[in-house]
């Protein structure tokens, strides 16, 4: 039978072991290579810009498991929304109810403060995970490609001498203003 699990919210001084957790996700993902995160730049933009939040699961003296978080905005429903950037439990403490316990916690958070949804992206490889979450009730948005900018795109881009010049046409000739 599984510990009782509790919740609490990281400070500061969890800047270690937020990296910990990220590492750990990062190597189950196979992207170990990709983590350029220190403390500090946790530190800086989740406590001191509060750019996210993270909560932990505490089980068995210790925590087992991690939630990191923000707010993002929904245009349709006009309200916030609650997004979940990265969710891990320890090896070892998987199929136990931490990670369905923290999804409920983060659910219960996303409710008391009104947001209008919750939402996720999930590796399509990680079959237990996407069982889970639809055992839960969740929606893969099928319809749906993400996009990112990163390096030296999102610096091209973001250029002050950036605009349409060199842009490919606008599909289906409708105009795609720069402002």
């Amino acid at each position: 039978m599984p510990s009782p699990v509790s919740f609490r919210f990281a400070v500061p001084d969890d800047a270690a072991l937020i990296l910990r957790f990220i590492r750990d996700l990062a190597a189950y993902e196979r992207m170990a290579d990709q983590v350029v995160a220190t403390e500090d730049l946790l530190r800086e933009w989740i406590f001191e810009k509060k750019k996210a939040e993270v909560l932990f699961a505490v089980a068995e003296g210790r925590e087992v498991g991690f939630a990191l978080f923000f707010h993002n905005f929904s245009t349709f429903l006009g309200r916030a929304g609650l997004y979940l950037e990265d969710l891990f439990v320890l090896p070892e403490h998987r199929g136990k109810g931490y990670g369905t316990a923290l999804l409920k916690k983060l659910a219960a958070l996303a409710v008391e403060r009104g947001c209008g949804r919750m939402e996720w992206w999930c590796l399509d490889w990680n079959k237990p995970s996407i069982a889970l979450y639809r055992a839960l009730g969740a929606q893969p948005m099928e319809e749906w490609t993400t996009y990112r900018l990163t390096g030296e795109a999102l610096q091209r881009l973001a250029a002050p001498d950036a605009g349409s010049e060199g842009a490919p046409p606008a599909p289906e000739g409708r105009a795609l203003p720069i402002t």
